[in-house]
């Protein structure tokens, strides 16, 4: 599992013009992939390690201050472009595997007690931000 943390002052996710998550202000958006392997206790680790990281101002976490968290589901994490002009999605887990790992890792997030937005798994969107820093952190679990 791999996740894109950036810190940010505003973010949402449209699709088709409507705004159908949005931090609403301060907060973290999360760019989350899933490889095949992936389950419920990588899911449970990528949430807390999302609430607990201390990447906000004066190193507070999401669950110090309350901040929201906007979770895009991104299989393009998973690309492989070291070969050839196209980038390859064998790493990247299908939508039927993929899809409950990222509803996982955002009811865990709810779970303690993190205010979670949602992009919508699968759909074309366009996620608007605005980086706070920049501010962009790489988590990983194999």
């Amino acid at each position: 599992m791999r996740a894109v943390v950036q810190r940010v002052l505003s973010a949402s996710v449209t699709i088709d013009g409507e705004v159908v998550g949005s931090t609403g202000g301060p907060g973290l958006l999360v760019y989350l992939g899933v490889t095949h392997d992936d389950g419920a206790d990588d899911a449970a680790w990528m949430a807390r390690k999302i609430r607990d990281l201390r990447i906000l101002r004066e190193e507070q976490s999401a669950s110090d201050v309350g901040a929201p968290v906007l979770v895009v589901s991104q299989f393009t994490l998973y690309g492989d472009a070291r070969k050839g002009r196209r980038p390859t999605w064998t790493a990247a887990a299908p939508g039927p595997v993929s899809e409950p790992i990222y509803d996982l890792v955002c009811a865990e997030l709810e779970r303690l007690g993190t205010h979670v937005e949602r992009g919508v798994f699968g759909a074309m969107m366009q996620v608007t931000s605005v980086n706070d820093g920049p501010f962009t952190v790489l988590l990983e679990r194999s």
